[in-house]
């Protein structure tokens, strides 16, 4: 087994890296993720596990790879995980690695390679069920759930720790391997958003439309505007007007996202800022809009992003922020203060959190329920948590105020974005990942013990149907079974009508059909023969398609499985 390769395995569900329109921050974080591993890697190819077609062309543009690139793609099926082998490691851009960990332990073995997925979001109870199916999966040691800042670590633990505690306690279990759980940052392309930043004609321009003057002080706000899963803005609103109240200087408030519940949602928006914030300017943008996002880090003075909900784990926004050289103030949550470096890069506003209680315990109760929706849920959590407006409005009004204190905190937060948060910088850290998954695999296979044969190769929650419900027929196609040709229908053809759809339904679990008429011509040559004498009739590798073919060929009446007579 070796520690190091020059092959990469990545598991691409729906076959796109590009993020569709109104993305969430997960799906714009694995694109720029197996964009940087292509670029620095130095892999000599990446191998891609898609669940349907996935041209190779599409592929390599979505992945930004240039003409003559040394890094080669191809792409097949999760069921083939020879690949996977081969690389030692099998990526996923999604924390649930339960499925994956079965199917490896069907057709290679626990041992044969590490999973690695990633996690985002630990909010919605539902997609914490699925990730804490791992602790009953076969998952092990040498896999790995990513967690993109040390407060989401500390939540996932506290879950781990909890739901092994209460497994224990059900059922008596004593070994509950737990995938490693290590602290890697989201990345940004430090040199693009540099350059967007960088672009005078770009800043003239959208100051200009805007009617921004010079003297004037651009706040940006850049994100989804969801109020429950980014940030009540209330307190942002109330912050601006506070700061250019103090100052004195005329402040935009340029808010560039997407409304993801639409009018209703921006209506609210305007409502508050007309509330909050009525004597500075708000502007909502596109953010959709590639090239009017790249302008706004042109145009923008300050960034602004006070989030208070629990989905919010990383911040992907304010690490492009700090690439743009734009100064911060952010709320002191989650992953934000992992990113910023109160008073070097920016300012972290304290928040305030409601203790829980009786009430949390019903909100958690009514969720188990599915009498909350998720909105609801982690809406209602957000709404009482406090951002404290009055340090919000300190830390923009010393910005404002000051170009040379903007000057020299967004400078310390682009080296620092170069040095800790540039995709190349995240890159050697999954690398350093991967060798470490694999050492811990090699001890493993030395030791025995969890890559030893196991007696469930399947998960028995999602077994083989047909050998789950064989009790449902009269009667299972086993090996000594005899078959031979209906009378009726043996006529030399298939009695299944090509031109009757129903009879050709669901077809990929047989074979050909040149092999159903070769079982045909078998049947009518013998008259009758047992399944084994049939199946040894293909290859071995078809033999599992030819019984099910035989199956089928039963069903449409081409063959009878009961004695003549």
């Amino acid at each position: 087994m070796t520690l190091q390769s020059d092959e990469l395995a990545i598991y691409l569900p729906n076959g796109r890296v590009a993020p569709p329109v109104n993305p969430y921050g997960r799906l714009i974080a694995n694109a720029g993720l197996y964009r940087a591993l292509a670029r620095y890697g130095g892999y000599r190819k990446l191998h891609f596990q898609s669940h349907g077609a996935l041209p190779l062309d599409r592929l390599a543009r979505e992945l930004h790879l240039p003409e003559g690139a040394g890094t080669g793609l191809s792409a097949g099926s999760p069921l083939a995980t020879e690949a996977p082998s081969r690389a030692g490691v099998l990526l996923s851009g999604q924390p649930y690695l339960s499925g994956l960990a079965w199917t490896r332990r069907n057709t290679a073995g626990d041992g044969a390679y590490s999973l690695v997925g990633s996690i985002f979001a630990f909010a919605s109870a539902t997609h914490r069920e699925e990730m804490m199916e791992s602790a009953m999966a076969p998952l092990q040691r040498w896999d790995a759930l990513v967690c993109t800042s040390p407060a989401l670590e500390e939540a996932v633990v506290r879950t781990f720790d909890a739901w092994e505690d209460y497994l224990r306690e059900r059922t008596g279990a004593s070994r509950l391997p737990r995938p490693a759980l290590p602290v890697i940052p989201l990345g940004a392309d430090v040199e693009l958003h540099g350059a967007w930043a960088a672009d005078a004609g770009a800043r003239k321009e959208l100051r200009g439309s805007l009617r921004i003057a010079d003297a004037d002080v651009a706040v940006l706000f850049l994100g989804r505007l969801s109020f429950f899963d980014k940030a009540f803005p209330q307190a942002m609103f109330k912050a601006v007007e506070e700061a250019q109240r103090r100052t004195g200087v005329r402040t935009h408030f340029v808010m560039a996202g997407w409304f993801p519940a639409g009018e209703r949602d921006r209506a609210r928006y305007e409502e508050a800022a007309r509330a909050y914030a009525p004597d500075v300017v708000t502007h909502f943008l596109d953010g959709n809009d590639a090239g009017v996002v790249a302008r706004c880090w042109a145009a923008a003075d300050v960034f602004l992003l006070l989030s208070d909900t629990i989905l919010e784990t990383f911040g992907q926004a304010p690490v492009e922020a700090m690439a743009a050289g734009l100064p911060l103030v952010v709320s002191d949550w989650d992953g934000y203060r992992s990113i910023v470096r109160d008073g070097v890069d920016g300012f972290l506003v304290p928040t305030l959190g409601a203790s829980g209680g009786r009430l949390g315990e019903t909100l958690a109760l009514l969720q188990e329920l599915d009498a909350v929706s998720y909105a609801q849920y982690a809406g209602s959590v957000a709404q009482h948590t406090a951002v404290h407006v009055g340090r919000a409005a300190d830390a923009l009004s010393l910005l404002i105020s000051s170009p040379e204190l903007r000057a020299s905190m967004g400078a310390a937060g682009r080296l620092r974005a170069r040095e800790i948060f540039s995709w190349a910088a995240v890159v050697e850290q999954y690398k350093s990942l991967f060798s470490a998954l694999a050492e811990e695999r090699l001890r493993g296979a030395v030791a025995g013990g969890e890559t030893n044969v196991a007696a469930h190769r399947l998960n028995p929650l999602r077994a083989d149907p047909f050998e789950t419900f064989r009790g449902h027929p009269s009667a299972v196609m086993d090996e000594d079974l005899r078959l031979r040709l209906a009378p009726p229908l043996g006529r030399g053809a298939l009695a299944a009508d090509p031109g009757v759809e129903l009879d050709h339904l669901f077809p990929g679990l047989r074979g050909s059909e040149a092999e159903a008429r070769r079982v045909v011509e078998l049947l009518r040559e013998a008259g009758s023969l047992p399944v084994r004498e049939v199946l040894l009739a293909f290859p071995p590798a078809r033999r599992p398609f030819v019984r099910m073919s035989l199956a089928w060929l039963a069903k449409v009446g081409v063959v009878d499985w009961l004695p003549a007579g």
